[in-house]
């Protein structure tokens, strides 16, 4: 039989790995743009303007035309081609946004609108309130329906919590490499990634209720086996099930990105990195977990830790 148990505090220490950078990343981001991800203006409010020219346009010529304005905090940057810019500004003053749309025609010829959206600071924090309190509201929710689901398995409580811990780690994942993006390649948050973490949320922990399903059937059927070689077991009898649907899945993304629209391709990426994530975090965390709390491999590493500690002082 295949020892995949047996190696948790390799997966352990992978997982450090990949959400490490993403924390040194989100307090970067903290430092430069005040937030552990880059907002877009759907949570500082602002406006946002795609503008498409006849022929090739520079970003800094374009973002001068703003700056003559009175809006110096501007960014802009060309999205499909040299022709086509993404304009990111303070909320335009009324009559503001014809004045400087027509000197830019003016300046570099006829221009096409793709689009604007103006939004302002108080819709951008009533929408992270709110996808906030869902998310942590998802997470206690399923802890809650794991724990009563569970509730006639020995320690029912340990499933809700390890569940619950691979859904955090899924949130940890898929934030920190969001904004390792956000600082090399500019990405945004904006709505669609609250819309792209909520369903990660949900997608992360279908995979670790199946395990803890088989668990739970196996435990009575297998008494004298130790709780290791039973979690072991369970693990590599719905493995095959866990892989095929979430691959599925994943392909399906990988095509969308490659052959979808630009304007959901971030979503879609958002979406990807999220389901690859509970698919590792329902296999190699969730379950780990179990047994290293099962067997109190917890309590045994922080004594060494405290009695280390003390030895050193």
């Amino acid at each position: 039989m295949t020892d995949i148990i047996g190696k948790r505090y390799w997966y352990f220490l992978l997982s450090a790995l990949i959400i490490v950078p993403g924390l040194i990343a989100m307090l970067i981001s903290t430092v430069r743009f005040g937030s552990p991800l880059r907002l877009s203006i759907d949570f500082t409010g602002g406006t946002l303007m795609e503008l498409a020219f006849e022929r090739p346009v520079l970003p800094a010529e374009i973002r001068q035309v703003f700056v003559e304005h009175g809006y110096s905090d501007t960014m802009v940057q060309t999205t499909l081609d040299a022709k086509t810019v993404l304009v990111r500004s303070k909320e335009l003053r009324e009559g503001e946004k014809v004045q400087i749309q027509a000197e830019l025609t003016t300046k570099f010829g006829p221009l096409t609108e793709l689009r604007f959206d103006q939004v302002g600071p108080m819709v951008g924090r009533e929408v992270t309130r709110s996808a906030t309190t869902a998310i942590v509201a998802a997470a206690l929710v399923i802890m809650g329906f794991i724990i009563f689901a569970w509730r006639k398995v020995p320690n029912a409580l340990r499933y809700g919590l390890c569940a619950t811990a691979a859904t955090l780690h899924d949130v940890l994942v898929t934030m920190g490499v969001f904004s390792i993006l956000g600082l090399l390649l500019g990405w945004e948050a904006d709505a669609m990634f609250l819309t792209a973490m909520l369903t990660v949320t949900g997608y992360s922990v279908q995979d670790t209720i199946v395990v803890f399903d088989r668990i739970r059937e196996n435990i009575p059927k297998r008494r004298g086996e130790p709780y290791e070689l039973i979690v072991n077991r369970s693990l590599l009898e719905t493995l095959h099930r866990s892989l095929a649907t979430q691959l599925n899945a994943i392909f399906i993304l990988i095509a969308i990105i490659f052959f979808g629209g630009a304007t959901i391709r971030q979503f879609v990426a958002i979406l990807l990195i999220g389901l690859v994530s509970g698919t590792y975090s329902s296999i190699f965390t969730a379950v780990p977990l179990l047994v290293v709390w099962e067997k109190g491999e917890i309590g045994q590493f922080l004594r060494r830790l405290f009695s280390r500690s003390r030895a050193s002082a």
